[in-house]
């Protein structure tokens, strides 16, 4: 135990920029109350401590342990794999382009929880199961010596004397608020709140003020008896393919149409359905516009309001559909709600769309992108159109490009870095990099990074 004045020395401007990023929230609420001082225990001494246990978190906690630093990784919800697990995600894209991949695919194979997204032709998308991915993300953690803390959230962080450094991470949970010591800290929640609370600076939302943002989306699970009226609803169905792997329906379209033939109008333009296992299947639906991703109250709102349109859209299916809809039942909704805008944390570059355009290699390059710019609607009358001055060809025209190291570094501090769609890039380019096959990759190369120092 360490006194409160021994721990924080001289860091009482670093306290005041993790009270600023609470602002908002004090705005909203009626007066203030000042804390009483209190000593925090010093949870233990790590090499690195990762912030956020989703798919570029445990990419780098794993890599950094295996290359022999002493790593500890916590994470909010009760299970690793962020998006993968907690979010219901059921698609790996932009995978299998490094042994780390290979890696997760064959312990899920071992279970056999995983398919491929489509029957031919494509060797970087796969589906899976979810609560097998749980158990794949402790195993791995386990087998590399990571430890794992669940359930806790991090709720501020400490400078050092010199004001370049975190010292250490405050985290809240069942046991309390303590302090996590480390040498060097990533930033791998996803919305950049590590970033944010050491007072870094960031952008959000478009790049120039009043831009409009990317939506937010509510996964679910559905099952049905017998899915023989509805092959052509279902993405993955090899009957929807050609022997060269091209399309013979989009299922995507055939979807809509039968949701406009019960009468629903989803807030998503282009609907999705795909098998997880037999009589299990992923349901992408909805979005959610304009959910800030530092405000827990709009955060809340738009989770109940995307989980009503689910439940919503199952009912209407299942009692008008017909036929072909029997049986079908909503068997789960996500823990959490996908957010495709983040924080992009300031960093030592900042990725650019020339550099998408082009196909830019950099010396520090940790991983290749080879995913397009992936805009959705940002808002419901959009019905997924870009935006004016972002023409649809543009996704077409991304060539593969690297992510360099520098934009995995903070700016402002020296010992921070960022793995995941928190990373330091422009509002294109972040459409692109944010899939989870590019998270893993870069999570490698940053695990690497911070095991070396």
């Amino acid at each position: 135990m360490v006194t409160r004045r021994a721990f924080f020395g001289s860091t009482l401007a670093a306290t005041a920029l993790a009270a600023a990023e609470g602002g908002k929230a004090a705005k909203r609420a009626c007066g203030s109350l000042r804390e009483a001082a209190r000593d925090i225990p010093v949870v233990g001494e790590y090499d690195v401590l990762v912030a956020g246990g989703g798919p570029a978190g445990l990419a780098t906690a794993v890599t950094a342990a295996r290359e022999g630093a002493k790593v500890a990784l916590v994470e909010a919800h009760g299970s690793l794999g962020g998006i993968w697990t907690s979010g219901l995600l059921s698609c790996l894209i932009g995978f299998n382009n490094s042994d780390f991949d290979r890696e997760v695919l064959s312990r899920l194979d071992t279970y056999g929880a995983r398919c491929h997204r489509r029957p031919k032709n494509d060797t970087h998308s796969f589906i899976y199961e979810p609560e097998y991915m749980k158990l794949v993300c402790e195993e791995m953690c386990a087998d590399a010596g990571v430890r794992v803390r669940l359930h806790t959230s991090v709720a501020g962080a400490v400078r050092d004397r010199s004001g370049r450094n975190i010292e250490a991470v405050i985290t809240e949970s069942k046991s309390g608020r303590e302090a996590w010591r480390a040498k060097r800290f990533v930033d791998c929640t996803g919305d950049g709140d590590l970033g944010a609370l050491a007072g870094c600076g960031y952008d959000v939302g478009g790049d120039a003020p009043g831009d409009p943002e990317q939506p937010a989306s509510l996964i679910a699970l559905v099952t049905i008896p017998d899915d023989r009226g509805i092959l052509k609803c279902i993405a993955n169905e090899a009957s929807n393919f050609a022997e060269d792997g091209s399309r013979v329906h989009d299922a995507k379209f055939v979807l809509l149409k039968e949701m406009n033939r019960v009468g629903i109008t989803p807030s998503y333009g282009h609907p999705t359905m795909f098998r997880v296992h037999p009589h299990l299947y992923a349901f992408m639906c909805n979005h959610e516009y304009d959910v800030p991703v530092d405000d827990a109250d709009s955060i809340t709102e738009a989770t109940m309001r995307a989980r009503r349109e689910v439940f919503g859209m199952v009912d209407a299916l299942s009692r008008k559909g017909g036929k072909a809809w029997d049986g079908l039942r909503l068997v789960m909704t996500a823990e959490q709600i996908g957010h495709r805008r983040a924080r992009r944390l300031h960093g030592r570059y900042t990725i650019t769309l020339e550099d998408c355009l082009e196909g830019r290699k950099f010396p520090d390059g940790l991983c290749t992108c080879s995913f397009g710019l992936d805009l959705h609607a940002v808002s419901k009358a959009m019905n997924n159109v870009r935006p004016a001055g972002q023409p649809v060809h543009v996704a077409r025209r991304a060539k593969p490009y690297q992510i360099p190291l520098r934009a995995c570094r903070a700016k402002d501090l020296d010992n921070l870095y960022m793995a995941g769609r928190c990373i330091s890039g422009a509002f294109l380019p972040q459409a692109s990099y944010r899939i989870t096959g590019t998270a893993v990759g870069i999570g490698v190369g940053v695990g690497k990074a911070v095991a070396r120092g």
